[in-house]
C-alpha cells in the first residue's frame, strides 16, 4: 500500500482563476453591447456631418463586431486561465506570447472588420461611400486593437491577483481552523478518559509496588504532555527537539502500560533536534503505531523513529512492525490526513510523505520537508 503527497494533493495552493458564470458573461457582453451602439452613433453622426443619408443599421452592424469580438476574447480568455492558469500570470514570458497573440488577433480583427464594411456597403451604398475605403493595413485600428487586449490582459492579471491572493487568505484561515480542531482533538486524545484511566492505574501498581521513582517520572511525563499541548498555538513551527519531548513522554507512559509489550527505538542527529518542524507532526502517527499496529499483536512489537538531515532536507521516518493497515483504518485514516494536511499547509509543493505497508509487515511512514532553523 503506497500513499504519496505533493503539490497535487493535500491542500492545494496553486489557486485557477474562477469560472465566469452566467450573470458574469451576460453582463460582460451587456456592457460590450453598450459600447456598440456608443460607436454606432458616432459613426452614424460622422455620416450626419457629411450630409449622408443613410440607415443607422451599419452603423450599429460595425458597433458590433468591433465590441462584441472583445468580449467574446475576454470570455475565451478567462475560460483558457481557467485550465492554464499561467496565462494570465505576469511575467516578461508570458507578456511576449501575449504581445504575438494580440497581434494576429489584431490583424484578425481588422480582417473581420473590412470584411463587414465591404458586405455593409453593398446592402447599403450611402454608408458604403463614406466607410469603404476602410483598410486592413489601418495601423492606427492595429494599434489600438493592441492597446485593447493589452487593457483586457492587465485587468485579468489584476482580477486573478485579487481572487489568488483572497483564495489563499480564505484556505489559510480554514487550514488554521483545522489545525486548532486537530490541536485540540490530539489534546482529548490524550486526556481521554480511557488513556488517563491506564495511566493512573499504572501509577497505582507502581506505587503499590514501591516503584515511586518510575510513578514520578510517568508523572513528569503526563505533565509534559498537557503542558506543551495546552502552550502550543497552531499552528506553528518548533524545534524538532521540543517535539521529541512530547513523543518520548508520550512514548514512556505506553510503555509502562505495555511494558515489555513496547520497545522503543529514537534515532535523531543533532542537527535534526535543531531543525524546525510543523507542531504535532509525527505525534498523530506514533499514536496509530501504537493503537493499530502494537495493541493488536498479543507479543507487541517496535516502534521505531528517525530523523536526520540529508543535504537541505530533514528526513523522519515512523516504523512499527505490528499488524500493518486493515481495510478498516485506511492506513492509519484521520492521523495520516491530519501530517498531510499540516505539511500541505506549511510546505506547499516542497515536501514528500511516504506510507507503504512493508512485505515483511508493519507499517512505515517517511516525510521529507525542508531543513530549517529557527533564526538566531
Amino acid at each position: 500500500m503506497l500513499e504519496r503527497s505533493n503539490s497535487d494533493r493535500g491542500i492545494a495552493y496553486a489557486v485557477s482563476a474562477p469560472k465566469l458564470d452566467s450573470f458574469g458573461i451576460a453582463t460582460l457582453f451587456a456592457v460590450a453591447s453598450i459600447l456598440a451602439v456608443l460607436t454606432a452613433r458616432e459613426c452614424h453622426l460622422n455620416l450626419v456631418v457629411h450630409h449622408i443619408d443613410a440607415s443607422f443599421i451599419p452603423s450599429l452592424c460595425y458597433g458590433l463586431a468591433t465590441w462584441l469580438w472583445w468580449a467574446a476574447i475576454t470570455t475565451s480568455l478567462w475560460a483558457v486561465a481557467v485550465r492554464v492558469v499561467a496565462v494570465i500570470r505576469f511575467s516578461m514570458r508570458v507578456a511576449t506570447v501575449h504581445f504575438a497573440v494580440a497581434s494576429l488577433l489584431a490583424a484578425a480583427h481588422l480582417s473581420l472588420l473590412r470584411y463587414m464594411v465591404v458586405w455593409a456597403s453593398q446592402t447599403w451604398p450611402a454608408w458604403g461611400g463614406l466607410y469603404r475605403n476602410y483598410g486592413t493595413l489601418n495601423w492606427e485600428r492595429f494599434g489600438l486593437d493592441l492597446i485593447l487586449y493589452g487593457f483586457i490582459y492587465g485587468i485579468s492579471c489584476l482580477l486573478h491577483s485579487k481572487f489568488q491572493n483572497q483564495y489563499t487568505t480564505i484556505q489559510k484561515l480554514e487550514v488554521e481552523r483545522q489545525l486548532t480542531q486537530a490541536q485540540l482533538k490530539a489534546l482529548q486524545m490524550q486526556m481521554e478518559p480511557h488513556f488517563l484511566f491506564n495511566t493512573l492505574n499504572a501509577l497505582s501498581s507502581l506505587v503499590a509496588q514501591g516503584r515511586n521513582k518510575e510513578a514520578s517520572r510517568t508523572l513528569e511525563h503526563l505533565d509534559t504532555i498537557l503542558r506543551t499541548t495546552l502552550r502550543r498555538r497552531a499552528p506553528e513551527k518548533v524545534p524538532f527537539a521540543e517535539e521529541l519531548r512530547v513523543i518520548e513522554s508520550y512514548l514512556a507512559i505506553q510503555q509502562v502500560r505495555f511494558a515489555h509489550r513496547l520497545q522503543v527505538k529514537i534515532e535523531a542527529s543533532p542537527e535534526a533536534l535543531e531543525g524546525l518542524v510543523p507542531c504535532f507532526l509525527l505525534q498523530p502517527l506514533v499514536e496509530n503505531a501504537i493503537r493499530h499496529g502494537i495493541a493488536p499483536m498479543e507479543g507487541g512489537g517496535l516502534i521505531e523513529t528517525s530523523v536526520k538531515r540529508v543535504g537541505n532536507q530533514l528526513w523522519l521516518q515512523v516504523r512499527d512492525n505490528g499488524s500493518g493497515p486493515s481495510a478498516s483504518t485506511k492506513g492509519h485514516g484521520i492521523g495520516m490526513q491530519n501530517t498531510k494536511e499540516r505539511l500541505a499547509y506549511f510546505y506547499p509543493g516542497a515536501h514528500e510523505i511516504c506510507a507503504v505497508a512493508p512485505a515483511e509487515g508493519g507499517y512505515e511512514v517517511t516525510i521529507q520537508i525542508p531543513y530549517e532553523r529557527r533564526p538566531a
